[in-house]
């Protein structure tokens, strides 16, 4: 079965890639999960967007990368809302996808959530943090932000 993916799937490929998969792994879970479409003529069209949003989030070489890092490094106000009980603690956690957000409210660059080293139930209460963004291989930033009640 010819699939396009739609989002990065392990072992498999990212975004953009066109895979043969067995049948039933395809129409059972890439399919359902909203992973994959099926590969058709008009399906090019897609694979064409894909591919442009992921080159506007890619970085581009190092000396962006460094231009990144000087970014992110002198962001300040990056603050995280979340939903807390009286004595501050978080119902649930700040995940990687809230931290990205944070950056691009605060007037930062764009920087993708994978690229963001947060450990999964990190951040529990309110108060200030840093997280790394692995921008290149040699290169990464470090995010200070704040989780305050919403």
């Amino acid at each position: 079965m010819k699939l396009i993916l739609t989002t990065a799937v392990d072992n498999l490929g990212v975004a953009g890639d066109i895979v043969e998969v067995k049948a039933g792994y395809g129409r059972n879970y890439l399919l359902p999960r909203g992973m994959a479409i099926v590969a058709t003529r008009g399906a090019e069209k897609q694979i064409e967007g894909i591919k442009r949003s992921q080159e506007a989030r890619a970085i581009r070489d190092l000396d962006h990368a460094h231009e990144l890092k000087n970014q992110l490094d002198n962001l300040e106000g990056v603050t995280v809302k979340v939903r807390t009980s009286e004595s501050g603690k978080l119902f649930g956690s700040v995940t990687a996808d809230d931290v990205a957000a944070a950056v691009k409210a605060a007037g930062g660059p764009v920087v993708d959530k994978r690229a963001i080293a947060l450990k999964k139930g990190h951040v529990k209460s309110t108060g200030k943090y840093q997280v790394d963004v692995q921008l290149h291989d040699k290169i990464a930033a470090r995010v200070n932000f704040e989780v305050v009640a919403a």
